[in-house]
């Protein structure tokens, strides 16, 4: 990643640039990107292509200020942290859901070796509500997080990750590369039975909750506590966008806008 992009990837999260990738920059900046950085789905709804090319990451999240889901957000964040200077491996992983697991790599978790040698962690900014900070990979208690209590278990050659008893993912530890998410982000974006296709999602972290908006409602935790909102009408929906996630839409995204299939 070249510094200028860097640079400007930073300051889309408005933290400084870190002199070195030490614990406490990892932190801030796993915090920073859940803040700013929404994790959306409505590239698919709007009929856009999906790329997990750097260069469109870059173009769609830095420079156009957008969100994306697990390859885009995860994809991206590994090469900031690898330009400063950070060891860091691409990790497939089996949702739960449903009392079932999907298929391997449905999502995409990093784990990161910091340059001053410390960790390793399992970062993760594009699960939606997930841990605030990333996790220490070879801690098994109980890891208190501002997103609640976390524990990363061995289950055979596997590590899965449970949040306040509640299983999320299974991780399998072997590397592997961001091009290894080409078929399943084409999937995501585009079977029916994805539930990415069935509805759209926008969604962030706030420093006392989270907001997002599903469809035509805003839904706002503070503090443990939920409260919802319908919105009324196109208008108020692209307001809501533009006042809570940053973003500068064409049109109200649409569940069943056909979406090109190409995804690389």
């Amino acid at each position: 990643m070249e510094q200028a992009v860097v640079g400007a990837y930073v300051a889309r999260l408005g933290v400084p640039r870190p002199d070195r990738l030490d614990a406490a920059a990892l932190r801030a900046l796993h915090r920073a990107h859940q803040e700013t950085v929404p994790f959306e789905n409505l590239s698919i709804h709007l009929g856009e292509r999906i790329s997990l090319d750097p260069g469109d990451l870059v173009d769609k999240i830095v420079h156009r200020r957008r969100g994306g889901f697990c390859y885009e957000l995860n994809g991206l964040f590994a090469l900031l942290l690898r330009a400063l200077g950070a060891r860091v491996e691409y990790l497939g992983a089996r949702v739960h859901g449903g009392g079932t697991l999907t298929a391997p790599i449905a999502h995409l978790a990093l784990l990161v070796h910091a340059a001053d040698g410390g960790g390793p962690w399992l970062a993760d900014v594009g699960f939606g509500a997930h841990s605030t900070y990333p996790l220490r990979w070879e801690e098994p208690w109980v890891q208190e997080d501002p997103g609640g209590g976390f524990r990363l278990v061995r289950v055979g050659d596997e590590v899965e990750v449970t949040r306040d008893g509640q299983p999320q993912y299974r991780i399998d530890p072997r590397p592997i590369a961001l091009t290894d998410c080409v078929p399943t982000c084409w999937w995501t974006a585009t079977s029916p039975e994805s539930h990415f296709t069935t509805g759209t999602v926008c969604s962030r972290l706030t420093g006392d909750g989270r907001i997002s908006l599903a469809e035509d409602r805003l839904i706002r935790t503070v503090a443990g506590v939920k409260s919802e909102e319908t919105l009324d009408g196109d208008a108020a929906i692209l307001a809501a966008y533009h006042e809570h996630f940053g973003l500068d839409l064409p049109h109200v995204p649409r569940t069943g806008t056909r979406v090109d299939p190409a995804a690389r």
